[in-house]
């Protein structure tokens, strides 16, 4: 696997977790949780311009 497609692989685990403790910390729901994982960046994104 070439050096850009691992990159891109640990960018997407590191949104996912990211997401997922931000998600956890603000509202202790595995639901929630689940949901922002799978949207990752885009809510890491969202929370750091709201906040």
């Amino acid at each position: 696997m070439s050096y850009r497609a691992e990159a891109a692989r640990a960018g997407v685990s590191l949104g996912s977790v990211l997401a997922i403790v931000i998600s956890w910390n603000l509202h202790h729901s595995i639901m929630w949780a689940i949901i922002h994982g799978i949207f990752s960046w885009l809510y890491v994104i969202y929370y750091a311009l709201t906040r």
